[in-house]
């Protein structure tokens, strides 16, 4: 026999060697063995099963010897595990995860083939050895692959010698095999087997994978690197100070085994906690090391692009560079999902012919069952291990760029903090952040559709002939309907989300300044501007659902379209359309809808996602703060602390003009130097320059030491009083008990039951002004810093506190310390080492406070406008001196600033024992979704009608199409002669029913989500705004916002499509069942154990899920919250140097968040995997029923109808409990949206019948009768039987000790809070009988933290638009603030930041004062109106407050003492009640609390 015979025989018989020469017999023989394709294959196997068999002995053998010699500590070499563990800190390199990736390629491919061959038949002896040849390759490697992996879990340095000597053997024969195949070729040609042709193709491929892993083998270094741990170090990464190893609450994916993780059983004891009780925060485990939001932090700034690299696209590269491997490795998951997804039908075909009789083999029909079960496994598993490691993805990519978004916010200059507003960065946090993680999912369908398409194109030619191309036809031509609604739904969904940006933003400043808007009674304004917002996002969002809906009516329609394409066509050429070719077609055609469906939908993910890029690349590429502006210097030895020489700085980090010009100052160790001037000098900017936040154009800057700061504005943290003070410092108990006394917070915290321990509200809501300003300088002053920035601390607090304080603390606590002090208060000022004057910009002297008392100019008019205002005080002390039994001082602090809320806090923390919180853990319902919130979503629209509607339509229409497959079935039967236009006729008409149902239904659909999710918006809306202020008190913004924003969003465009698919699905897996057990009536003894198998891992499923998701949205708002919290104080964070604290914990909030978010989708595919498993089984054991039962039994036309709706059963099966379940969760949207849907209101804003004259008030006449008041029913009187007469133009001052009821009186006034009993009578009309808004419209006040809004100078000091320009431009220039405004090229159309960051804080005083000099209110009601301007500004604002309200009711609480000294009388309360109410000279002529105010007060100046 020739050697050509050799090379292409399939033969294994050696009887063709007949050489009688033993040598050339031998030789023969080798040339037979090692050249022939049978014994080459034989071979093969034979070291594959030798190999299979050395690992299953090893195996069993240290299985055996673990029961055997359980209690014995043998140390024998048997005793080792089959790999060496290692205890070690170790890596895995790049060479151990190709030697993973490639095995898992060759097992991948081995598995293919082997399906392939069992495909096409095993009659022949040459089909069966190529069949099994595969099979046990295949095996082998998969077997490999395991190994491998575990070597990773056991830390294995080298790889078994077992292994590396079958990668040695398997090198030799795989180069044997690919020179035979080349031989073969050159010699005979291309005229041989096919199959034979395959194999040296596929022998050929793989040889470079076999001298790779050769070359391994002969290393023997697995690519495992061991690194000893140093001593005292962990050898693993920690969570939360402790070893993973040791800590049993991390997640068991952590630690889970190679077959826990394939099959999700790791998750199985927190689902079974679940399902006894309800979850608990603390019952779900925390994150693996490498999943959490630190590492991932890192991971991103070190894959961050150089500034070298000049990236366009940072944001991408960087994500690309962290997660490429993740990004392939999913890839590869879904080439094996598409590699077994069209076995099935194919094997339709197979199983009709089989069924009729035209099978090889009576065992054919077993085989095919088989393939089929094992294909429908691997696409189980591959497809559900593809959507878990895809989700993980996406978490770990929504995790790595929400810590990106926080490091950069604590990085960000100003000019670049206040062009990003608190809303727009929520959604960047909130909705980009969640595009790019939800992109992972449908990644890889922008590459797959080419080959899906393909493939099954190719199937349909096979089957269908040329009528394939009208399929293809089809095909492009809902791909071009797809491609330009995306375009189309692209700019929708644009817009969308740049208006729901707005919305949020506008949102977010209401909730913030929420006080001021009720007293102000502008709640209309603000609804209108929201809803405003909110039209243009319902306009574009319409427009973006009713263009989905074209795109899903398409998509809907597309098989049956197809179908009577494809058939028509087929018809005309004459195609014989048998039942197994038209079920095949009709599956592939099902197939087909899937990539056409999700190219679109990947294509938009995909355009969405570059859009959130850019947006975030907007972000993270904003201008950072200038680290290297400020030169810092700790421990230096030099006399200069600071020292700044020709300083030019600017707020505008790109602008020209600067707001400090040719700054000059010099500050010595240990010397108190005052800032003063006018408002808007430039005082706070010169802190603001020192601390490195201003831009610097020009000059130098020198810091030496370590600082603290002390803003104007206070900067509160929700936490308790304690935690705020130490700000991340360990508790000294010495130390801190002595920074409470000398910062006088003593008292305070005696009146609060839970003293220290009290938690504040979000933004200090529950503690007054004074209080505020001493915990921050307390935060300070416990810091124990080299040099303290303190910005007008003494505004808030009143004389005698003031007083103290500069005793205690500035002079006192830190005396040593070099003091930089902003003040307006003219009094301290001699005791100054260096006074600095500031006007426009410039400090215009410096000195001592005679040298410059003794050169006049600027500080020469402070003083003497100081010295004019003391007058009366002296004049009063005089008085009172004369008066010996005056006592000297108040027992407690009297409070110059209290906030509104802050006897309202006081209250709570006496009457509500046991709890020192003010802000309540979030409502979290438990449980099942009430039925109640399904009928109220479902029926918000239309009622029960719609609801009738969408199911009717859908009935019918998954009859029309279950009709068209029975008839396709009927036609193509044997026993039926064939009629073409009979067919084709009713198939098309069945067709065009089904499309036009499909249309209406998705629009019904369409405008019943859309007119229930706006009716949502509208009722949430209308009950915020019209909340009690304890409500906002209470509740964190972040809490309301995650409603507004993540809530409301699934309302408007998940929960419609969800609801509606789910509904579809149900009606489509009853239409299977219904159809495989008519075919198969044995499977019929299966629905029920399905029914109740499935109802059950429903249930056991979703009491976990519902928590997670519940807990998930729960932990979602304290990342926002805290992000938001940080912004704000940003400036007093950075100063202290605590951005690492801070970012850590927002780093614990996001692991929080992300531990849900990840158990969450674990659970998803645990439930899939199980269902899909339970599918499969189902579908076989109808099959082999169809198999068994004779033809006379079951027609071979049903069978392929049986099949063709059978093969997806497994995936319909999980999805229609996976969505029923996602729904219920998703739900817990809506059931939040209610909840604060049910928020109790407040009064009516207006009363029909209860209208008040439209000049009411117009005397000012205030009458209180026996006021009670108390905050909530069971809790003690805060105003106990207060009774007052105010006569029309009086001028009261209000003063009292904290918590004496001062600002409860004002509260009561607007009725902020309701009285218990007694009456407030103005002008004859008793104000409970009024609406809200007629009652607080006509008052008018200064409230003591001046509010403004994002806009114009326009659009606040008017924001309803009443008054004309002429009225405005008066306004502005008897408070002060023309000349500055008219100085702004835009005027009146200047631009106010978020917060009006661009102005100080007096000239946002002094714009709130312009608003009510236009409203000219009757009474007036003023808060530490002029608390943060300069004396001499003050003394004008009085003057032109005498002036233009002459004819006005004031009521002033705790101004300085001149200005109280000014009134007509003095209301001084205590502990509720009227203490002295009398002029202030009579006051004075007898011992009083006032009087001993007043001599504090004069006093000062002594100390």
């Amino acid at each position: 026999m020739s050697n050509v015979s050799w090379l292409t025989s399939p033969g294994c018989s050696a009887s063709i060697i007949q050489s009688s020469n033993s040598v050339s017999a031998a030789i023969q023989w080798l040339r037979f063995i090692f050249l022939s394709p049978c014994p080459q294959r034989l071979l093969f196997s034979a070291i594959d099963v030798l190999f299979l068999l050395t690992l299953f002995v090893f195996s069993t053998q240290k299985l055996c010897n673990r029961f055997i010699h359980k209690s014995t500590a043998s140390n024998s070499s048997i005793n080792k595990p089959l790999l060496e563990i290692n205890k070690s800190h170790f890596r895995a390199t790049t060479l151990f995860n190709l030697s993973l990736i490639l095995t898992a390629l060759l097992a991948a491919c081995y598995t293919v083939l082997c399906i392939l061959a069992f495909i096409q038949g095993t009659q022949s002896p040459w089909q069966l050895t190529e069949a099994m040849f595969w099979l046990v390759q295949a095996i082998t490697h998969v077997a490999i692959l395991i190994l491998i992996a575990h070597e990773k879990k056991f830390e294995a340095i080298t790889h078994p010698m077992s292994l590396r000597i079958y990668w040695v053997a398997n090198f030799v024969l795989a180069s044997m095999l690919t020179a035979s195949g080349i031989t073969r070729f050159i010699t005979v040609g291309g005229d041989f087997d096919n199959a034979m042709k395959t194999d040296d193709i596929v022998s050929f491929a793989m040889l470079p994978t076999s001298v790779f892993l050769f070359l391994v083998a002969v290393r023997g270094s697995s690519g495992i690197v061991v690194k000893e741990p140093k001593l005292g170090t962990n050898s693993r990464p920690q969570v939360n100070g402790t070893s993973t190893l040791i800590n049993p609450n991390v997640s068991g994916y952590a630690t889970a085994s190679w077959f826990s993780k394939v099959t999700w059983h790791w998750m199985s004891p927190l689902l079974s906690k679940g399902y006894k009780s309800a979850l608990k925060m603390d019952d779900v485990p925390s994150l693996s090391p490498d999943h959490r939001a630190e590492f991932m932090a890192d991971v991103f700034e070190t894959n961050w692009p150089k500034p070298e690299e000049n990236s366009k696209n940072p944001v991408q590269t960087t994500l690309l560079r962290c997660f490429w491997k993740q990004i392939v490795f999913t890839g590869f998951l879904a080439i094996v999902r598409l590699s077994v997804m069209y076995v099935g039908p194919v094997l339709i075909d197979e199983f009709v012919n089989f069924t009729s009789g035209k099978g090889s083999s009576p065992n054919e029909g077993y085989y095919l069952v088989l393939i089929l079960l094992v294909a429908k496994i691997v696409e189980v598993l591959s497809s559900h291990h593809f959507n878990f490691h895809s989700q993980k993805l996406g978490m770990l990519i929504r995790c790595t760029v929400i810590t990106a978004l926080y490091k950069k916010g604590l990085r960000l200059s100003c000019s670049s903090r206040q062009s990003h507003g608190v809303g727009q960065i929520v959604n960047y946090m909130a909705v980009d952040a969640q595009q790019l993680s939800a992109l992972m999912v449908q990644l890889h369908s922008l590459w797959l559709m080419p080959f899906e398409l393909g493939v099954a194109l190719a199937l349909l030619y096979v089957y269908m002939g040329l009528s394939v191309f009208a399929a293809l036809v089809a095909v492009i031509g809902v791909m071009i309907f797809s491609l330009m609604r995306m375009r189309k739904n692209n700019t929708f969904q644009y817009f969308v989300m740049t208006s729901c940006d707005s919305r949020l933003k506008a949102t977010n400043e209401m909730l913030s300044n929420m006080r001021v808007i009720k007293f102000q009674a502008w709640e209309d304004h603000f609804n209108e501007r929201i809803q405003s917002c909110r039209e243009k996002e319902y306009g574009w969002l319409s427009k973006f659902t009713y263009s989905l809906s074209w795109t899903m009516v398409v998509l809907w329609s597309m098989p049956f379209i197809m179908a009577v394409l494809v058939f028509g066509v087929a018809i005309v050429l004459g195609v014989d359309l048998d039942p197994g070719r038209v079920f095949t077609a009709v599956t592939v055609l099902r197939i087909i809808e899937d990539p056409v469906h999700t190219f679109p939908q990947a294509l938009i993910s995909v355009t969405q996602a570059f859009i959130s890029l850019g947006r975030l690349d907007g972000f993270l590429k904003s201008r950072e703060l200038d680290e290297r502006a400020v030169e810092r210097e700790e421990g230096c030895d030099g006399r200069v602390a600071v020292e700044v020489r020709d300083g030019m700085f600017s707020w505008d980090d790109e602008g020209e003009d600067a707001v400090l010009k040719g700054v000059n100052l010099e500050i010595k160790k240990g010397e108190l130097a005052a800032i003063v001037g006018t408002v808007g000098s430039g005082k706070s900017s010169l802190l603001a320059s020192i601390l490195g936040e201003l831009n610097k154009k020009s000059g130098k800057v020198r810091v030496c030491g370590t600082t603290a700061y002390v803003a104007q504005t206070s900067w509160i943290q929700n936490a308790t009083i304690q935690e705020n003070i130490l700000f991340g410092s360990p508790l000294n108990k010495e130390r801190y008990n002595e920074v409470i006394r000398v910062c006088c917070l003593e008292k305070d915290l005696e009146m609060m039951e839970h003293g220290d321990q009290t938690e504040i509200g979000e933004r200090g809501i529950n503690l007054s002004g004074g209080q505020k300003q001493r915990v921050q300088l307390a935060r300070a002053v416990y810091q124990d810093c080299d040099i303290y920035l303190l910005d007008d601390i003494f505004s808030a607090v009143d004389a005698h506190t003031g007083s103290e304080i500069f005793k205690k603390c500035v002079r006192g606590a830190l005396k040593d310390k070099t003091i930089l002090l902003v003040t307006h208060q003219v009094d301290f000022l001699h005791n100054a080492s260096q006074i600095l004057v500031m006007r426009d910009g410039m400090i215009v002297q410096s000195g001592r406070y005679q040298e410059l008392l003794e050169s006049g100019l600027d500080f020469g008019a402070l003083v003497a406008a100081y010295e004019s205002s003391m007058e009366l005080a002296e004049m009063s002390t005089n008085i009172s001196a004369d008066n010996p039994q005056a006592p000297k001082s108040p027992i407690t602090p009297l409070s110059r600033g209290e906030s509104i809320a802050e006897n309202r806090s006081l209250d709570q923390s006496k009457s509500e024992k046991g709890t020192s919180k003010l802000i309540e853990d979030e409502e979290r319902e438990t449980g099942n979704v009430n039925s109640e919130v399904y009928k109220q979503y479902c029926t918000e629209a239309y009622g029960w009608w719609g609801v009738a509607a969408v199911i009717a339509i859908t009935v019918f229409w998954q009859l029309s199409f279950m009709g068209g497959d029975y008839w396709l079935a009927y036609e193509t039967s044997e026993s039926t002669v064939f009629r073409p236009s009979l067919f084709i006729g009713i198939y098309s008409t069945l067709a065009g029913v089904a499309c036009v149902l499909v249309v209406i239904r998705g629009f019904l659909v369409a405008l019943l989500g859309l007119k229930t999710a706006q009716k949502f918006f509208s009722q949430i809306l209308h009950s915020i705004l019209h909340a009690p202020m304890s409500f906002f008190d209470t509740t964190p913004s972040g809490r309301i916002l995650s409603r507004a924003s993540s809530d409301q969003a699934a309302v408007d465009f998940m929960i419609p499509i969800l609801l509606s698919t789910t509904l579809v699905l149900y009606f489509n897996l009853l239409m299977i069942v219904v159809v495989t057990c008519t075919n198969a009536w044995p499977t019929i003894v299966l629905v029920i154990p399905l029914v109740w198998v499935n109802n059950w891992y429903r249930k056991y499923y979703l009491a976990t899920s519902r928590e997670l998701s519940r807990l998930d949205s729960i932990t979602e708002a304290p990342v926002i919250h805290h992000f938001s919290e940080t912004v704000s104080g940003v400036m007093t964070i950075r100063s202290f140097r605590k951005r690492d604290k801070f970012f850590h914990e927002s780093v614990d909030k996001v692991n929080a968040n992300l531990r849900m978010d990840f158990h969450n989708n674990a659970s998803n595919e645990w439930l899939g995997f199980r269902l899909e498993l339970i599918g499969t089984v189902f579908l076989c054991f109808a099959t082999i029923c169809m198999v068994l039962l004779p033809s006379t039994v079951i027609q071979p036309e049903y069978v392929g109808l049986a099949l063709s709706y059978g093969l997806s059963l497994n995936i319909l099966l999980f999805w229609t409990v996976y969505m029923s379940c996602t729904v219920e969760n998703r739900m817990v949207s809506v059931e939040r949206i209610r909840q604060f849907i049910r928020i109790p209101s407040e009064a009516p804003w207006r009363i029909p019948d209860s209208n008040p004259s439209p000049n009411w008030p117009d005397r000012g006449d205030i009458d209180i009768k026996d006021l009670q008041v108390r905050y909530r029913p069971n809790t003690p009187l805060v105003l106990k039987g207060v009774t007052l007469n105010i006569q029309g133009g009086e001028k009261i001052g209000v003063v009292g000790r904290t918590g004496s009821g001062k600002s409860t009186l004002i509260q009561v006034f607007f009725r902020l809070v309701e009285p218990s009993s007694g009456k407030i009578i103005i002008d004859g009309v008793d104000i409970c009988k009024l609406g809200l808004h007629d009652l607080r419209s006509r008052f008018g006040i200064i409230p003591q933290d001046p509010v403004l809004f994002e806009g114009t100078v326009r659009s606040n000091i008017d924001p309803v638009g009443l008054y004309s320009d002429d009225e405005i431009w008066k306004a502005l220039e008897r408070c002060q603030l023309k000349d500055v405004v008219a100085a702004k090229p835009e005027k009146l159309d200047a631009p106010v930041v978020d917060s009006g960051d661009n102005w100080s804080v007096g000239q946002r005083q002094l714009l709130c004062l312009g608003r009510i000099m236009l409203k000219r209110s009757k009474i007036l009601f003023m808060d530490e109106a002029t608390a943060s301007v300069d004396s001499q500004t003050d003394a004008v604002i009085q003057k032109i407050i005498r002036e233009d309200f002459s004819a006005c009711t004031i009521i002033s609480i705790a101004h300085r003492i001149p200005t109280v000294m000014d009134c007509d009388r003095v209301l001084v309360m205590d502990a509720g009640r009227v203490n002295e109410f009398d002029a202030p000279s009579r006051l004075l002529e007898r011992p009083s609390l006032f009087g001993a105010l007043v001599q504090e007060y004069a006093s000062r100046s002594e100390i």
